[in-house]
């Protein structure tokens, strides 16, 4: 099996658990900082969705969400959650229906290895208007290969901006680094970036 399908296994064996630990963590401070960059009713695309909880977040806002999750029983537990149609693909295979005011990438393109990532960032950066937002999540680190039965990209800052670097039209807007949001690992370091499409430049501002 692949690196990508071993991930994907973990998350079908494992998606009850996973909603367990993770559908009420609190990342409410992250979301409106995305939210807030993005016109009033505009259009989301939560890729990497899992359970829903920031789909279902977005909708209460006010926006209209697309989902798609690359694995079946966390999307269908994400439809189960928002109502929604969610979508089951892979990021390499799923294709954008419309075009977003925003991206939001939290903790999922951490999955695909770091050699693939600037096709699949490329590819929905270009799902974007003009000053549309992407938001990407990363575990702060220089790891790349299988941890736990997943795999891991990790990112620090200097990773992360050569890679925006290599994706055509995009550029970031803020980057920073918070603690994991769950109580038993508040140790462990995150690394949040926002960009944007066009030429906006790189503002270099800190969560």
């Amino acid at each position: 099996m692949s690196a990508t399908q071993d991930t994907i296994g973990y998350y079908d064996a494992n998606a009850r658990r996973f909603i367990s630990d993770t559908a009420n963590v609190e990342f409410g401070a992250l979301q409106r900082a995305f939210a807030g960059m993005l016109p009033e009713g505009g259009r989301i695309l939560d890729l990497g969705c899992g359970s829903g909880r920031d789909s279902l977040a977005f909708l209460k806002a006010g926006f209209l969400v697309d989902a798609v999750d690359g694995s079946a029983e966390m999307a269908k537990a994400a439809s189960e959650l928002t109502g929604l149609p969610v979508a089951h693909a892979l990021f390499a295979d799923y294709e954008p229906v419309g075009v977003y005011d925003g991206v939001w990438a939290c903790s999922s393109l951490l999955h695909v290895p770091a050699a693939e990532l600037p096709v699949i960032i490329s590819k929905y950066a270009a799902a974007l208007k003009p000053g549309g937002v992407f938001y990407l999540s990363f575990k702060l680190g220089d790891h790349d290969g299988m941890r736990n039965g997943r795999w891991f990209t990790d990112m620090t800052e200097g990773s992360f901006r050569s890679l925006i670097d290599g994706v055509d039209g995009l550029t970031i807007d803020r980057i920073g680094v918070t603690s994991d949001v769950r109580p038993d690992r508040a140790d462990e370091k995150w690394l949040n970036a926002w960009c944007r499409r066009g030429d906006y430049g790189d503002r270099k501002s800190v969560v």
